[in-house]
């Protein structure tokens, strides 16, 4: 993941990478009480697609939203019926909302999950009674093994999500783990390998218990080589591709065994890890059939006439440009288009895309508006579909 500043901008939302045309239109209004804010949002916001962003008294941006009408959802939050609720916590705390228009409602979703990995605003991603924060699966920190992080870190060897339940994605992890024997110790923990050259041969003792019970390989007594550990991580990822069901099938053994011996707390624990894996699965599922089927030129008209051309690449934004209008403009991204063609030929290793975190975006428009796919066609055949897809770009 590119490393992105956090610091706010005074006035707008800073740049768009997946934004191929002008600097969208921005606006931002302030005032003492909630009745006042919301007089200047229905006499200056517009009725288009967009992102907005609430700031507190200080000016820092707590929370970032989206909708396909700014006016009607930002004059929801006023509503009576919602003072209890999240948005009328969230527009208790603000003092400024800012918005910025978009050509379309999936282009407003994109925004505002770059916004959101941006900034961080803290009513997105923390401090929200009943709502579940996001963390992202893991597989890195040589030697690698699962772990949950709020934000991937670089360098990972594999990256999926985001998932939801902090609770039930802790049980997940930990079930990973030990099914593929890979360590969870802390990262101050010396590593031995069995082929790794010593000075003096010594016994080295395990740093916990999880190789004498067989859940770990031991990479910390050299009870294997690092061969044999990139074995069980090269298992791991295969289970993030949707090609390894091992997790599953290994604990739903273990609550069937202990519901057989009458272990029936045992056999109760085994259960919730097993639906634990299982919602993993479901959406490792969902994630790996994007990547599978989802590799097209994406056309996506805007409001404005600022149409845009998606390259999505095994389920990636992988490129943007601005929708061709005329012969002229089609013919100015032959070579871009052509390049599109050839990155299509072939398939991104995961998570090495410039843009991998808009998979689940690309997932979820897509599972939610299937008649959206009639506006995809491949990248080879944006030369004779343009005339038809700029029409109602």
């Amino acid at each position: 993941m590119d490393a992105m500043t956090r610091d706010q901008p005074e006035i707008g939302f800073g740049a768009d990478p997946l934004n191929p045309h002008d600097t969208r239109p921005s606006d931002l209004v302030g005032a003492a009480s909630a009745d006042q804010l919301r007089r200047k949002i229905m006499q200056a916001c517009p009725r288009v697609p967009g992102v907005y962003g609430m700031l507190d008294r200080k000016g820092k941006l707590i929370y970032v939203g989206k909708s396909k009408s700014l006016r009607s959802r930002l004059m929801s939050y006023f509503a009576a019926s919602n003072a209890e609720e999240k948005g009328g916590r969230i527009i208790g705390n603000a003092r400024a909302i800012q918005w910025e228009t978009q050509p379309s409602e999936f282009a407003a979703i994109v925004r505002e999950q770059h916004l959101i990995r941006k900034f961080s605003p803290r009513w997105n991603v923390q401090g929200v009674p009943k709502r579940q924060r996001p963390c992202y699966l893991c597989l890195g920190r040589a030697p690698a093994y699962f772990f949950l992080a709020p934000t991937p870190p670089e360098n990972c060897v594999a990256v999926e999500g985001p998932f939801y339940g902090a609770a039930r994605m802790r049980s997940a992890v930990d079930a990973l783990n030990k099914v593929f024997k890979l360590r969870d110790c802390s990262e101050k923990q010396t590593f031995r390998f069995a082929d790794q050259l010593q000075l003096f041969d010594m016994e080295h003792r395990p740093g916990c218990l999880r190789l004498e019970i067989g859940t770990c390989v031991g990479p910390c007594a050299s009870a294997c080589t690092r061969g044999q550990y990139d074995q069980q991580v090269n298992a791991a990822q295969s289970f993030l591709d949707g090609f390894n069901n091992e997790p599953l099938v290994v604990v739903g053994d273990q609550m069937q065994d202990a519901v057989v011996n009458r272990q029936y707390e045992l056999a109760g624990r085994a259960h919730a890890t097993l639906k634990s894996l299982q919602y993993v699965e479901r959406k490792l599922a969902m994630l790996a059939r994007a990547r599978r089927t989802y590799t097209f030129i994406y056309a996506v008209p805007g409001y404005d006439g600022c149409g845009s051309w998606y390259l999505v690449h095994s389920g990636e934004i992988a490129d943007v440009v601005a929708a061709p209008r005329n012969q002229q403009e089609c013919s100015g991204l032959r070579s871009k288009l052509e390049h599109w063609a050839k990155v299509s030929c072939n398939r991104l290793d995961r998570g090495h895309g410039a843009h991998p975190h808009t998979l689940q975006v690309v997932a979820s428009w897509f599972r939610k508006n299937r008649t959206e796919l009639d506006r995809t066609f491949p990248p080879k055949q944006a030369a004779a579909k343009y005339k038809r897809k700029s029409k109602t770009a």
